[in-house]
């Protein structure tokens, strides 16, 4: 490591060495070469006169860059396809003259790019899986705990802290179903030419229409795509970086929200996030325990939809069948959106995994605010005993205000509960009282709901995607 360069914290701090190799430099001039071979094997298929031999000593090289060879070539000419192309030629001397045949500099490059992020697309979806699997182990675990509701982050209605975590886990099935279906239509670039016409192609195959056409879907098919576009200029329409940083961006805001609550958890003390035996919380209060892991997805996730926005205005101000604009923002853009989501996503997993519950303090909270909640409750009791709903409903206005006065203004406890029992009004023991604060009777459906969405709509994704488990993360700070 070089301490007096730049080198970017997502590849130093953050993504995982998967999502790093897929947008390195071997990656991209490796999958050159494989579609260099794609294309000689489809020309050569189709009656162009490209040899066996030929096709055999670049298969010989496809993996063994002599980037040194480029390099040098680079400085000189200025181009890098063109310095690819010429390093090749030189370890296959006899299938230089067919390296690129009839192809723009688009054939690798877009080509190239679409495949990378396909690849990426798949890793996390990987992700992805494996952080739903764990949330929904918690649920599941939880779904029959009840818990303070917020609306406002004011205290609402209970729900369980199983139901909670359904809502977290919801988004982020939606975000599958975008990412699934962005999988689902990937297309290549395809053999196109310069402009999109594919006149080159059109001249080496004296016009044959059909074979050029043939040519096209014979070299995705072999790069491991069904189609290419229909149509492009001399690029794939950057629309496309749009609709997968989009993808990127919504997983990136389905964490944010996790986190923030998470945040917020730990703050009440109910749930925290892990924390290692030897880390220090801050370097002036010992003893504080930072969410800095969920902070840490926040922040990320905050750069990812800020970063969406790149391609967006990159697809707006394309000209015609190219510009130049687009090529020093879009290898920032893309590769920063994956390996940031990359990132959060292998921090999510972390932090699910490692979540930690505290049911008294959960137990506690509820029971300083549930005396107000069961109002209505109690007020119906006391009815059934011979109650009058009017004088009760004013006597527990009352009786209310002043608890809460206790709690607000003395910091005293919420005493609702003793001061109805002490009321001969309502005609109920402290028994008969806390019989209705039961938590479990204010939670509704929560439980019923947590077992049928995962058995229902969680579940069988996970199955259908099983062999994707397993994924483990170290984080690197």
């Amino acid at each position: 490591m070089s301490y007096q360069t730049y080198e970017s914290p997502l590849n130093s701090r953050y993504a995982s060495k998967e999502m790093q190799y897929l947008f390195s430099p071997d990656m991209k001039f490796k999958t050159w070469r494989k579609l260099w071979i794609a294309l000689a094997e489809s020309e050569k298929e189709l009656g162009l006169p490209i040899t066996d031999a030929q096709i055999a000593q670049l298969k010989q090289f496809q993996d063994d860059i002599n980037y040194e060879v480029a390099q040098a070539r680079e400085k000189e000419v200025r181009h890098d396809v063109m310095s690819h192309v010429y390093a090749y030629g030189v370890q296959c001397p006899d299938a230089k003259g067919i390296i690129h045949l009839g192809a723009t500099s688009c054939y690798v490059g877009d080509n190239t790019d679409i495949i990378i992020m396909t690849e990426a697309l798949k890793l996390i979806k990987s992700k992805l899986i494996n952080v739903m699997a764990l949330l929904s182990n918690f649920a599941l675990k939880y779904k029959d705990m009840p818990t303070l509701g917020f609306t406002h982050f004011q205290p609402a209605q209970l729900t369980t802290v199983g139901k909670r975590a359904c809502l977290w886990l919801h988004e982020l099935l939606m975000d599958l179903e975008d990412l699934d279906y962005q999988l689902s239509k990937a297309k290549l670039r395809g053999v196109k030419g310069t402009t999109g016409t594919q006149a080159s192609f059109l001249e080496l195959f004296d016009g044959d229409h059909e074979k050029v056409r043939k040519l096209d879907k014979m070299v995705c098919e072999k790069m491991g795509f069904k189609n290419a576009f229909a149509v492009t200029g001399q690029t794939y329409s950057r629309k496309l970086d749009t609709q997968v940083l989009n993808v990127l961006s919504s997983i990136a805001q389905s964490a944010y929200k996790f986190s923030n609550d998470i945040r917020l958890l730990q703050n009440l003390k109910e749930i925290e996030e892990p924390f290692e035996k030897n880390q220090i919380g801050s370097s002036a209060m010992a003893y504080k325990r930072n969410p800095m892991r969920s902070e840490r997805i926040s922040s990320l996730a905050r750069y990812v939809i800020v970063d969406a926005l790149n391609p967006a205005i990159t697809a707006s101000t394309q000209w015609f069948e190219r510009t130049l604009d687009d090529s020093a923002n879009k290898r920032l853009s893309v590769a920063e959106a994956f390996l940031a989501t990359d990132a959060i996503l292998g921090i999510y997993m972390n932090v699910v995994d490692g979540l930690v519950v505290y049911p008294k303090v959960v137990e506690q909270h509820i029971l300083n605010e549930l005396p107000f909640m069961a109002t209505e409750n109690i007020m119906m009791q006391a009815v059934k005993k011979g109650g009058d709903r009017q004088e009760l409903h004013e006597k527990i206005r009352t009786h209310s205000m002043e608890a809460g006065k206790q709690v607000k203004m003395y910091g005293l406890k919420n005493d609702l509960i003793d001061r109805i029992a002490a009321d001969d009004s309502f005609n109920l023991s402290k028994q008969e009282l806390e019989a209705v604060l039961e938590p479990k009777n204010f939670v509704g459906r929560a439980p019923e709901q947590t077992a049928e969405f995962i058995a229902e709509h969680i579940q069988p994704v996970i199955d259908a995607n099983k062999d994707m488990l397993g994924v483990k993360v170290e984080l690197n700070v």
